[in-house]
């Protein structure tokens, strides 16, 4: 018989898996696990196998000698498309995992601004009484930015709602689940209508700073922009200069440039800015779980995975 796999759990949360996974009982595998690189350390030579947080994966890549496969528990792999680290291996993502909860994020800010109900509820501690105007969503446009299964999510989210949705994506393909297609060549046009602008792009050199000053330039002036991609999409500075000069209405922000957001930020303080710790979609290892078990049985019976990741274009 051929030596078993040998699998690291490399994640906070990686008791959890630990328990998951013992209960599919996966043939031919022995595993060990980590929560943190340092106590990864005994372990990580020998592994063919890492499922684990790409941050935490990126600082044991160097010993990881037999390492055949890492199958991700983010969305966001940008820590292992780095170009200046190894890519001798297969990378897998998640999809399909977490549109339900950016849908729930999304909307959640989206009703919370347009329903007023920070106002109202400021005003029920002061006993106020007062009017709240406020308009209904349906007709109102909605931009999506990325159209992976993230994307989708949220544009099919909202045509429950009545909007109308368009969505940007790098090259033309039709989306059952928007109105309309951009791409590149009408990225100005894309930004100018949507009330509300929605980004789920990855972190990759194409999307760096996506975001800039003529991009806040060409939007509405009223628009909110939500981002629950990747903090790199946005310039903070042209962001700040945008929300200073009144070029956009307001910014919903799970996701920063630099994590945790610094306290000199003046993103904390802007009146027109709610900001969320990266929370937007968590992953929970009793659905990645799913997908891990379903590559590995592929990854025994030399079938292509699922979600491969291209390390060249990010994702």
């Amino acid at each position: 018989m051929s030596e078993p796999n040998k699998l690291i759990i490399l994640s906070k949360d990686a008791a959890k898996y630990a328990e998951l996974i013992t209960r599919l009982n996966l043939r031919h595998l022995e595993f060990t696990v980590a929560d943190t690189p340092q106590g990864a350390e005994g372990n990580i030579k020998a592994c063919n196998i890492i499922l684990g947080d790409p941050r935490q994966i990126k600082s044991v890549l160097g010993v990881a000698k037999r390492l055949k496969w890492v199958q991700s528990t983010w969305a966001g792999v940008d820590a292992l498309v780095d170009p200046k680290i190894r890519t001798d291996y297969i990378l897998t993502g998640v999809k399909d995992v977490f549109g339900q909860m950016m849908s729930e994020y999304v909307f959640a800010y989206i009703l919370a601004l347009e329903r007023n109900i920070i106002s109202v509820h400021a005003n029920q501690q002061k006993k106020h009484w007062q009017d709240m105007h406020y308009k209904t969503l349906s007709g109102r446009h909605l931009g999506v930015c990325g159209l992976g299964s993230i994307g989708r999510h949220i544009a099919q989210t909202a045509k429950h709602f009545g909007m109308e949705v368009w969505g940007y994506k790098r090259t033309f393909e039709a989306v059952a689940e928007v109105d309309r297609v951009f791409t590149d060549k009408d990225f100005s046009e894309f930004l100018a209508f949507p009330d509300f602008m929605v980004i789920t792009l990855p972190s990759t050199p194409y999307t760096f700073h996506l975001f800039d000053e003529n991009a806040f330039k060409a939007m509405k002036k009223t628009a909110v922009l939500i981002n629950v991609g990747r903090g790199s999409v946005v310039s903070e500075q042209a962001l700040v200069r945008a929300l200073d000069a009144r070029e956009i209405g307001g910014a919903v922000l799970d996701v920063f440039e630099k994590e945790p957001l610094t306290k000199a930020s003046p993103l904390w303080t802007n009146p027109h800015v709610l900001i969320t710790p990266h929370i937007s979609a968590l992953s929970f290892p009793e659905d990645i779980v799913n997908i891990f078990a379903e590559n590995y049985r592929r990854f025994i019976s030399d079938q292509p995975l699922l979600h491969v990741i291209d390390f060249n274009q990010g994702y």
